[in-house]
């Protein structure tokens, strides 16, 4: 086992111990809700979100109780987008990592609420995580850092542009746009919350971090694109071939399947100028960067 995936075994083993604790306990009531919700989490997931928060706020030098919890906040929001991104008034899908997504297994309802919830319980945890050693003021960037990612002008705004764009030709461009707010500003997030896990951060290596989580957040959804052509339903966990029967823009349809290969590659080395000066604290970093273009799920 390499140095990355016994690190990455780390960070998924640690973020998912935290969900246990911060969702609540299925018997609580009202339990069906309770149920849907720890469904949805703590379903078999990469957890590249908390991943890549880890990473970076270990690059800074913050220990892995202080990042815990903002790692849930991150997940819990990218489960909660799922919950509802999979509703029939949405992508209206069937699976999702592996097995029925929420509303499935469940019903429609439960799984609107579940995802409200979950919403609700990330900013809770921002908010009260004892384990969270930064002032207040700093406290609340991270809160507005996340809300901000969550919202009109990040991912809820790229899942609206994304609706309205089915069927229609968009411009390189615009579905950049589309998925820098979608994928990317989540993504982007998350490297975010972990640098702002320090008080009095760097303001220069902030910006370079946000660039290099922007630049592999465009990589992580154009290797999305890719493979949903390439790969099989059984390995990515949902429906393979669902953008093209959904008549959705994505990079292979504008640049073909090399060009949006290449146009990964291009992200990749970008984002790893970002990092240039960290030294071997970036190596994970790195790693991650590597994985997303280079992964097969």
């Amino acid at each position: 086992m390499t140095v990355f995936s016994e690190r990455l075994q780390v960070y998924q083993k640690s973020v998912e111990s935290a969900l246990n604790c911060w969702l609540p306990k299925s018997s609580d009531q009202p339990e069906r809700l309770h149920e849907a919700m720890r469904y949805s989490v703590l379903g078999n997931g990469k957890r590249i979100r908390p991943v890549i928060l880890y990473a970076t706020g270990e690059a800074f030098g913050i220990d892995l109780t202080s990042l815990d919890g903002p790692a849930c906040a991150v997940e819990i929001i990218h489960a909660y987008s799922l919950i509802h991104d999979d509703l029939p008034a949405m992508d209206d899908d069937e699976l999702r990592r592996g097995r029925p997504t929420c509303h499935k297994a469940y019903d429609e309802a439960t799984a609107i609420l579940a995802g409200d919830a979950l919403q609700a319980l990330s900013f809770h945890i921002l908010a009260h995580d004892p384990n969270i050693k930064v002032s207040a003021q700093q406290r609340l960037s991270m809160i507005k850092t996340l809300a901000i990612a969550s919202g009109s002008k990040g991912m809820a705004g790229g899942q609206a542009i994304d609706l309205a764009s089915v069927g229609i030709s968009l411009s390189i461009a615009e579905l950049e746009n589309m998925h820098v707010h979608k994928t990317g500003a989540l993504i982007r997030a998350s490297a975010e919350l972990g640098a702002l896990s320090v008080d009095n951060v760097d303001q220069n290596l902030l910006s370079r971090i946000s660039q290099y989580a922007k630049c592999i957040g465009l990589a992580f959804q154009i290797k999305d694109d890719i493979l949903d052509i390439e790969s099989d339903t059984e390995t990515l966990g949902k429906p393979q071939g669902s953008d093209i029967a959904m008549n959705k823009p994505t990079y292979p349809n504008l640049l073909g399947l090399e060009g949006a290969k290449k146009a990964a590659d291009s992200l990749y080395n970008q984002a790893l100028e970002c990092l240039d000066g960290l030294d071997e604290k970036g190596n994970m970093l790195k790693a991650i960067a590597d994985y997303i273009v280079n992964r097969n799920n």
